[in-house]
């Protein structure tokens, strides 16, 4: 292995190194705690070496974003692969969306709450965005009724999702009702 190769290993371990800690100490104390300060602390680096890597922040949150986008898409894939017809699949698909929101607020946050500077829903979205969506455009397509579009269809569902989630969270749903509102949506939006 070359000099340059070993120091781009390192670099790219330092890299996952800030993620995880700026991701870790998000989920034990919301995103305020996250600072650059904290996290050249915690990994036991300098501030000058972590903002060699990330200009902030905002680039900290995005690349948690992107690390948790990936992470859904393969929940929610792993789910949908895993049951029986169309019905089965999106009622999986809701179930893993909701359970990975709930297991992971601040990789959730940084998703669709927080400002990380990713574009949504663009040309130049970044890849684990868009494949995240394609996730849920997989199985949700097939479902979205004659002369619905199914992007359309997903986005629409998306967003009850994400609604769910959100307000669940905050406490103002019961969680008691989670799976009976799955199954609402499901029944009501859904043609299986």
């Amino acid at each position: 292995m070359s000099v340059q190769e070993r120091k781009q290993r390192e670099r790219a371990e330092r890299e996952r190194l800030i993620v995880a800690t700026a991701r870790e100490l998000a989920e034990q104390q919301g995103w305020d705690a996250v600072t650059t300060r904290r996290l050249a602390e915690r990994i036991e680096y300098s501030q000058p070496v972590l903002y060699s890597h990330f200009r902030g922040k905002r680039e900290i949150i995005g690349a948690v974003a992107l690390e948790g986008a990936a992470e859904m898409a393969a929940a929610v894939r792993a789910a949908t692969s895993a049951a029986d017809g169309p019905r089965g699949r999106v009622v999986a698909l809701a179930r893993t969306y909701l359970d990975f929101a709930a297991r992971n607020p601040a990789v959730y946050d940084a998703l669709f709450q927080l400002d990380g500077g990713l574009p949504y829903a663009r040309e130049d979205t970044p890849e684990p965005l868009k494949d995240a969506f394609a996730a849920l455009l997989e199985s949700l397509g097939e479902v979205a009724g004659d002369g619905v579009h199914p992007a359309l269809f997903t986005e629409v569902f998306w967003a009850s999702l994400h609604g769910l989630a959100t307000l669940t969270r905050s406490g103002r749903l019961l969680p008691e009702d989670a799976a009976r509102r799955v199954e609402l949506l499901v029944d009501r939006l859904a043609v299986v």
